[in-house]
């Protein structure tokens, strides 16, 4: 007798960009553009109940409305003013900080007055930080070997803010160099979703005794009360050129099993984006 396993596959969804080719909603014609979370296909059928909005035409390129105005430029904003309640002065730090919502963090933190250190993977991705982005500083964290006393050399007066993309040894060496009060929103633990070896393990009587909060966080809980004032303030930085867009865009269906594993690896700078078809926009 042959045994064997048996796995059901199913396509990915995720955020979408799409044009309507046909419609039974009276909502929706055809033509229209819109935005929601449907499958990664060249064709998909949404039903009624799905949760989405038509893009109407705008000032801004329409990848823009999977970033920087998506959900990920929500994620960054939410999750740095919300969470973070950042005072002018203080230092920042964001791993993960040439993805696509590091890279706005980032960004929103110093625009607001903050001191910013940025922890990448490669040394093109730290000139990048300091060069475009003007993040204050940067490191290439495979070349260090102790976090801790890595984090101390850039931070001497401690971190009172870390927006965490990674999880890991990474949010540990963090908790010994925080500030009295320090505040961590936790986005991803992309260090953890590969390898369950690399869970963190947290020094508790640190973030007792120095009180610090480690707040874990989905954008659609606060996406309600805080959409409006996100899109009138983003979009205003975009407007004056003070925030910078970065895209990482591949051509085609084929491409995208190539593309969801870069995001893993690390390959990518900014948002990563699958162009089915090229789109006047």
């Amino acid at each position: 007798m042959l045994c064997v396993d048996v796995f059901t596959f199913q396509a990915i969804d995720g955020p979408v960009i799409g044009k309507v080719v046909a419609s039974g909603n009276n909502k929706f014609v055809k033509g229209d553009l819109v935005l929601g979370v449907f499958t990664w296909a060249e064709y998909c059928f949404v039903k009624e109940t799905t949760i989405m909005r038509k893009l109407e035409p705008s000032e801004f390129p329409l990848s823009y409305h999977l970033g920087v105005l998506g959900l990920g430029g929500m994620t960054a904003y939410v999750g740095f003013f919300e969470l973070c309640k950042p005072k002018r002065g203080e230092k920042v730090f964001v791993s993960a900080a040439c993805g696509s919502i590091g890279s706005l963090v980032g960004q929103y933190a110093k625009l607001f007055g903050c001191y910013v250190v940025g922890c990448v993977g490669s040394q093109n991705k730290v000139a990048f930080l300091k060069d475009k982005l003007v993040f204050d500083d940067a490191f290439n964290y495979k070349e260090e070997t102790d976090q801790s006393s890595t984090l101390r050399r850039y931070f001497p007066e401690g971190i009172d803010i870390y927006f965490d993309n990674v999880g890991g040894k990474m949010l540990e060496a963090v908790i010994d160099n925080m500030n009295t009060f320090g505040r961590v929103a936790v986005c991803g633990a992309t260090s953890e979703y590969i390898d369950i070896r690399k869970r963190a393990s947290l020094d508790l009587v640190n973030v007792i005794y120095k009180r610090i909060i480690i707040q874990g966080f989905l954008t659609p809980d606060l996406m309600i009360h805080h959409f409006q004032n996100f899109m009138i303030k983003t979009s205003n930085y975009l407007r004056t050129g003070e925030l910078q867009v970065t895209e990482d865009i591949s051509l085609g269906i084929e491409s995208v099993p190539s593309a969801f594993v870069g995001l893993f690896n690390g390959n990518n700078i900014g948002k990563k984006i699958v162009r089915l078809v090229e789109e006047e926009e």
